[in-house]
């Protein structure tokens, strides 16, 4: 199993005003992509190499610090101190969302498009494809890193997890936060098909394992509903659609209690992101891999579903 230390950085495009200015010239991209390429550098080594002069430097290197994008640390050099700067991120993702997630009084509903990981760590046999073809080469981990994959509508690998970054709307609300949903279409993974593949999928949030669930099969019988048609026949088509529902009393899915992990345990009000961990655990006792169906393949035509549920506080006005 391969382990991928890059490190994405997810935007909402109306909540990142002072981290998309950081990025709103063409001079602090220049040094982005210098710090990308070889790593920390101080404000003379910047200069150099990019042909500007210090004070320019030193005024950009004030914006990227500001808006969150490098690091940078004083050391001491040969006369007096040095400011190196090292950059944060490999990759940003800006989000345009429709719909505002905050129009609901007893709910929030958010709907990530299953290519936005975050991080991931897969073995092969791994793929990704969009509505259209294949993205890149079947079975190479490290093509799970390809800016391609936000096009992703259907993801599999044997074995480890994606990551998924929710914005926490319900700290930004300041509401109590009553019950958490997931809804995904899952199913196993196996080389060809089998109705017969058993695979334990487990879910964690916020690095806390919820619980996991027993895929019965890889569903490759008939083809999905909105499978396209020239995804091959011999191959997975379908999924079962899993509600994980987190509350005060303990996990489920789909209904059926699954583990005592309670809301509590997951302290949310201490986190302004919900992260989602979704894939095959390495204690599992039936590891046969996950699929994930997001829109324009399975059975249903929906990317994976997070809903906050608000405790009415109250007084609240009806």
């Amino acid at each position: 199993m391969s382990t991928f230390k890059r490190k994405f950085l997810t935007l909402v495009a109306e909540e990142s005003s002072e981290t998309l200015r950081g990025i709103a010239s063409p001079g602090r991209i220049r040094i982005l992509k210098l710090l990308r390429a070889q790593g920390p550098l101080n404000v003379n080594e910047i200069s150099d190499a990019l042909d500007l002069p210090q004070s320019t430097i030193a005024t950009h290197v004030q914006v990227l610090e500001r808006a969150g994008l490098i690091e940078t640390e004083t050391i001491k050099a040969s006369k007096g101190q040095q400011k190196v700067c090292s950059i944060r991120y490999d990759e940003i993702i800006i989000r345009f969302d429709d719909e505002d997630p905050l129009k609901s009084k007893d709910h929030i509903e958010v709907s990530m498009p299953i290519g936005l990981y975050t991080s991931c760590d897969v073995s092969a046999p791994c793929g990704l494809c969009s509505t259209e073809s294949v993205l890149g080469v079947l079975d190479v981990p490290d093509l799970f890193l390809d800016p391609h994959r936000m096009n992703a509508s259907l993801i599999w690998f044997r074995r480890g997890f994606v990551e998924y970054k929710f914005p926490n709307n319900g700290k930004v609300l300041g509401a109590k936060i009553d019950r958490l949903e997931f809804v995904m279409e899952l199913s196993s993974e196996v080389p060809g098909t089998s109705l017969d593949w058993p695979s334990e999928i487990s879910l964690w949030i916020n690095n806390v394992k919820v619980g996991s669930w027993i895929s019965p099969s890889d569903f490759g019988d008939k083809r999905g509903l909105y499978t396209p048609q020239w995804w091959k026949l011999e191959g997975s088509q379908y999924g079962k659609l899993v509600t994980w529902q987190i509350t005060r009393s303990g996990t489920s899915v789909n209904d059926v209690q699954i583990s005592d992990v309670t809301l509590d345990k997951l302290e949310l009000d201490k986190h302004h992101g919900i992260r989602l961990r979704i894939g095959i655990d390495e204690t599992a006792r039936h590891p046969g891999g996950i699929n994930i169906f997001g829109r324009g393949f399975g059975n249903y035509d929906q990317d994976i579903v997070m809903r906050i549920h608000l405790k009415e506080q109250p007084g609240a006005k009806a």
